[in-house]
């Protein structure tokens, strides 16, 4: 994938956008025309990671992102001053979006009516929603048009200090037994902030009222075997020093962070597809730090490795 000077239009110069004052700039993407403004615009301070690196990250990750992103509703989680600054969530895709922006419609109960959310179907479409700010990807584990039948199960592990990502290491291990006990394959991935996702590819005809039961009883299991390290309630005041076993996210009302989406954390983290061995090694050390990713280095991973998570999108299994 060519970086992102490549996709600068070179037939015109930056201009000036007279009702904001921005200056404003045109990428050529996948035959489109793309506006982006305030490229130089830092959203990392502590690094000074700019405007123009973030729609490039996503650029030259593409290839192995967009797949990931194919047909699911989007939640925008929108950082308009950096990551120092506020944000806020859309799951409404903006009215002025451009026209060939995808969008799908899904029921909302609590709206008593439909949302359309925007699609991320296309490079030009990721862009866009860079350019205003969506730093990260919150997607469903259903596709738009069968909301109802989730293609993957997801737990998130989650340390409570001053547990760590080491401890949620440990704690996957026990989960990835349980689901081998039960003929389940499941694929770690790191969640760009403090902990670990476990997920496994299900990609045949179940509904949450399948998944969501039986990820509960599974961390309901782990913490009845390990009381001292895990625990599965959602009280946070219960989560010192533990690892919660997010089981809730296997919901319709619920998205998570996709893989390979940009964090706002301090650094450009990433979410992050490792393997069993990696995250084994990891443990065995007790280097947590060889399970932190930032934007150049899952950049590198993808040139040597390819797409780690794509057997979350074929492999098929059932509960």
């Amino acid at each position: 994938m060519r970086a992102f000077g490549a996709h600068l239009k070179k037939a015109s110069s930056p201009r000036k956008a007279k009702s904001r004052g921005k200056t404003e700039s045109v990428l050529q993407v996948a035959g489109r025309s793309v506006p982006v403004s305030r490229l130089d615009k830092i959203f990392y301070p502590a690094v000074g990671f700019t405007k123009a690196q973030i729609i490039d990250y996503y650029i030259r990750a593409s290839p192995a992102l967009l797949p990931h992103l194919k047909d699911r509703p989007l939640t925008l989680k929108r950082y308009p001053d950096g990551v120092e600054g506020g944000f806020f969530y859309e799951k409404r895709c903006p009215p002025y979006r451009p026209e060939w922006v995808q969008t799908v419609p899904v029921w909302s109960e609590r709206n008593e009516g439909e949302i359309n959310y925007c699609l991320a179907n296309d490079l030009p479409t990721i862009v866009w929603a860079a350019n205003l700010g969506d730093l990260e990807l919150h997607t469903s584990l259903a596709k738009g048009k069968k909301i109802d039948q989730p293609t993957m199960m997801v737990f998130d592990l989650d340390p409570g200090p001053p547990a760590n990502i080491i401890d949620c290491a440990e704690v996957a291990f026990w989960l990835k037994e349980k689901l081998e006990g039960d003929g389940l394959q499941s694929f770690p991935k790191t969640s760009g902030s403090k902990g670990l996702q476990i997920y496994v590819p299900l990609n045949t005809s179940t509904s949450y009222d399948v998944t969501k039961p039986y990820s509960h009883s599974l961390a309901q299991a782990l913490e009845g075997e390990h009381p001292e390290v895990v625990i599965s309630r959602m009280e946070k005041r219960l989560r010192a020093g533990k690892v919660f076993v997010d089981w809730s996210q296997n919901d319709r009302h619920k998205t998570t962070i996709c893989v390979y989406s940009l964090r706002a954390k301090e650094k450009p983290t990433v979410s992050t597809p490792i393997t069993w061995d990696e995250v084994n090694r990891a443990m065995r050390k007790r280097d947590a730090a060889a399970l932190t990713f930032v934007s150049a280095d899952v950049l590198r991973r993808i040139d040597e490795k390819g797409d780690l998570f794509e057997p979350v999108l074929t492999l098929k299994q059932k509960i």
